[in-house]
């Protein structure tokens, strides 16, 4: 394929690792876990993988194994970059344990697995894609592997192909899948390990040890360069309040890595917005408020950060959202036969009067999209909800009514961006390119180890890359219950941004000097080559995190 320049140089980029993994390397066993909520009950769900130790790699005098070992990788739900070098680490890592060993990509997510459609991942492929963003090496798909029938297509293809691992890359669900099957491999004792990778660029999948979801460091670099440009325009034609809505559906970690990036003049934090009870009203009131300061200052421009998920986060409708969910999930059969048309009306008559109320005081667009448009889960997408229009419009609104009491003497005009596919195919940052291949690594010495249900873990990443720590925790260590589809299920617990953390700490100490004067940060482009203070730096929030 042809290359640009930039890909050419970073094609002879050499990933760095952990010092412990290199060389020989000796597995070190640590306490027993047990899940962060309802034990009882995920222990009952999976006995053969509950309860495992935290395990960390450390130097060693003698290789682990030498037999080959023939290993299949899922890449699994939506891009995030970094997902190449996951890949041509654990290529790598099985070949340096037996140059006989053999890595199967099963193409297009899960489904590959399941409908038995391969290719064998060999030298020449994977060099085509090191270092380069995107999932495009084998393709991913949101199939969940749920079913006994799923789980045995598994076995088929791995006993064919003398498979003896799956690695499945994802987030929080796909890697609560690689549990099930990890489960029920052993419970069948077919003898196919499966461990898992941690990926989502929205950062909510994270605990003691996983500090970071690959990802999330590129593409929020992405977005703040983007972001940055924006501030600099608004500055320079100081005529545009930008409303930006940005990925994080379940949690705002990505909204407050960018401000923290860009010192934008308003950033909403859906989790502080549900910890104080706060109302779309409220929402509204504080974004005019901003707005008619710096007016009154004569500067009627500025930036505002909305995070994706921003409306499940207002506690009135997140409980109009739950009884809709619970209500669909129990009625879609005959919903699907409602008109279209009609769809609204069945809904508002199978609501609670409050949350009926609640939801015919929205504009029609969002209680239709609240209504009709779900995922596979039966969940609302969020990410259809034009939020940072909402949002803009109320305040405009707000703005005019105050204009006439003579509270507003400025101007508002607004415009409008969501970014988020903009994010999730970049070429990696050095972090996000070390991190992955570190992960893809620590992944093949887990299954040369002879571990299953658990997800590669790389710590101490505010250090140089030599000094970061490997190793594994059981996949039911993060594991909790929580309703879908109106069924409780296990499922990895969410990390949501912590209110009386670094980050958010420090964002609340600077969020009134930023909202009033113009001190945007503009960061430019990642560096991928120069000092390590500009190329080699993690995210502000990992950095903060662990001051």
């Amino acid at each position: 394929m042809d290359k640009s320049a930039l890909q050419i140089a970073r094609a002879a980029y050499q990933p760095k690792v952990p010092a412990s993994i290199k060389g020989a390397t000796q597995l070190v066993e640590g306490k027993a876990t047990e899940s962060v909520a309802d034990q009882a009950d995920i222990k009952k769900l999976f006995p053969n993988t509950y309860g495992m130790p935290i395990v960390t790699f450390e130097k060693g005098t003698q290789a682990l194994a030498s037999k080959a070992i023939n290993v299949g990788v899922i890449l699994s739900g939506g891009q995030a970059p970094g997902g190449h070098n996951v890949i041509s680490g654990i290529f790598d890592g099985i070949k340096a344990i037996n140059k006989d060993s053999k890595l199967y990509g099963f193409l297009g997510g899960p489904s590959g697995l399941v409908d038995h459609k391969y290719i064998e991942l060999t030298a020449d492929i994977i060099d085509e894609y090191r270092n380069t963003g995107g999932f495009d090496i084998i393709g991913s798909g949101r199939t969940k592997l749920e079913e006994v029938e799923q789980f045995d297509k598994g076995i088929e293809i791995c006993k064919k192909l003398n498979i003896n691992a799956i690695v499945i890359i994802g987030g929080d669900d796909s890697n609560t899948n690689a549990c099930v099957l990890a489960e029920y491999y052993l419970q069948k004792k077919c003898g196919i390990q499966v461990i898992g990778c941690p990926k989502t660029i929205d950062g909510d999948l994270k605990n003691e040890m996983i500090e970071t979801s690959f990802g999330f460091d590129t593409a929020t670099k992405v977005y703040s360069e983007v972001i940055g440009n924006i501030e600099r325009d608004a500055n320079s034609a100081k005529k545009y309040w930008h409303f930006i809505k940005l990925m994080g559906r379940s949690a705002s970690h990505v909204t407050l890595e960018c401000a923290l990036q860009t010192q934008p003049n308003v950033t909403l934090i859906g989790e502080e917005v549900e910890a104080k009870k706060q109302t779309l009203d409220d929402i509204v009131t504080y974004i005019a408020q901003a707005v008619a300061n710096r007016a009154a200052k004569g500067l009627n421009f500025g930036i505002v950060l909305v995070p994706e998920g921003l409306i499940e986060f207002i506690p009135a409708i997140k409980k109009l959202i739950a009884e809709l969910n619970d209500m669909l999930a129990a009625n879609q059969a005959e919903f699907d036969k409602v008109a279209d048309d009609q769809k609204i009306d069945y809904v508002v008559k199978h609501l609670s009067k409050e949350n009926a109320a609640i939801f015919e005081s929205l504009p029609v667009a969002v209680s239709r999209q609240l209504a009709l448009e779900r995922d596979p889960h039966g969940n609302v997408q969020v990410s259809l909800i034009e939020t940072e229009q909402l949002l803009a419009e109320m305040v405009g609104k707000k703005l005019a009514q105050w204009k006439k009491e003579g509270k507003f003497v400025g101007k508002f005009a607004t415009q409008h961006h969501f970014f988020g596919y903009e994010g999730r195919c970049a070429a990696p940052s050095n972090f996000d390119a070390d991190y992955c291949y570190s992960l893809g690594r620590v992944a093949s010495l887990l299954i040369a180890s002879g571990k299953t249900g658990y997800m590669s873990s790389v710590r101490n990443t505010t250090k140089p890359a030599d000094q970061w720590l490997a190793g594994g925790i059981p996949i039911t260590a993060m594991m909790n219950m929580e309703k879908r589809n109106g069924k409780m299920k296990p499922v990895i617990q969410k990390a949501l941004v912590k209110l009386d953390g670094g980050p958010f700490k420090f964002f609340e100490s600077k969020r009134a000097q930023w909202a009033i004067e113009t001190a945007f940060v503009y960061p430019g482009p990642i560096q991928y080559f120069g000092p390590a203070e500009v190329a080699d730096q993690p995210t502000k929030t990992i950095r903060l995190e662990h001051q």
